[in-house]
């Protein structure tokens, strides 16, 4: 069975995405922005998602953790929840 180690941001508008996305490409640390915009209770933990099997996230971060390169932060994935900024260490 596949399993990732993936993190995330969620956020509540596509431009506050675009934002963070933006920080993290001048190399703002995205645990840290992770604990200070994220939504999802995973931010306290710097956005650490820890290893995910495919099927328990919804599907289109799903399919960001298990179809997308690896190290690169992905987004902003629009879901029912908000916006998503995603990063994916390893996948197996």
């Amino acid at each position: 069975m596949a399993k990732a180690l993936a993190r995330h941001i969620l956020v509540k508008t596509e431009a506050e995405a675009e934002q963070i996305k933006q920080r993290l490409a001048k190399g703002e640390d995205f645990a840290v922005l992770a604990k200070k915009h994220s939504l999802c209770p995973s931010g306290k933990r710097g956005g650490d998602l820890g290893e995910v099997r495919p099927g328990q996230m919804v599907r289109v971060i799903d399919q960001v953790i298990f179809k997308k390169p690896v190290r690169t932060i992905h987004g902003p994935v629009k879901s029912q929840f908000g916006y998503h900024l995603v990063q994916v260490f390893y996948r197996e």
